[in-house]
């Protein structure tokens, strides 16, 4: 199996989102920064994450993520393979033609066997356990800071429009008339 930084990072993100949803949607820019992982390259991976049902999205001010399910419900199978990320250790990708035109290596069943192991172990652990195994750890989930509307309890006052002369020479020339 190659894990490679797709897979890493997903499960990484969502761990992070699980941590911080409690507050309300969670921004992937507030992710990219505390795990800095570019924030285009989270943008393609919730994509893919919203596709598969995962993660819901919220638009606009006081937007971003949340888990569509329980974490307890979401395994870290789930979030590998939505991202696209095989897991695959044969050579064929399981499709059992190592050595083309149908025909298998001699290790096909070993890494087959493998694979099988694989997605067991991955589909055993929930992101809730995650979550759990990092705030055992002591990871501190910092409230995220309000945000600040731009609503003043002041009332608004409007400039009083008056028609008068603005000068003593303007002034002069309403006299004259």
């Amino acid at each position: 199996m190659r894990l490679t930084t797709k897979g890493r990072f997903a499960v990484t993100a969502m761990i992070d989102l699980a941590l911080r949803q409690s507050g309300g949607p969670v921004t992937l820019a507030a992710i990219s920064q505390r795990q800095q992982i570019s924030l285009s390259y989270l943008e393609q991976l919730f994509g893919k994450l919203r596709r598969h049902e995962l993660v819901e999205s919220t638009r606009g001010p006081g937007g971003g993520y949340m888990l569509a399910r329980k974490a307890a419900e979401i395994t870290v199978a789930d979030i590998i393979v939505s991202v696209d990320e095989p897991i695959d250790a044969t050579q064929c990708g399981g499709k059992e033609n190592c050595l083309g035109e149908g025909t298998r290596c001699m290790t096909h069943e070993l890494w087959a066997a493998l694979n099988a192991k694989m997605v067991d172990f991955l589909d055993s652990i929930t992101l809730q356990k995650l979550v759990d195994d990092q705030l055992a750890k002591g990871v501190v989930v910092e409230n995220a800071p309000l945000i600040k509307r731009a609503i003043s309890s002041a009332p608004v006052v409007k400039p009083i429009r008056v028609n008068a002369p603005n000068s003593v020479f303007a002034l002069g020339g309403v006299a004259g008339k």
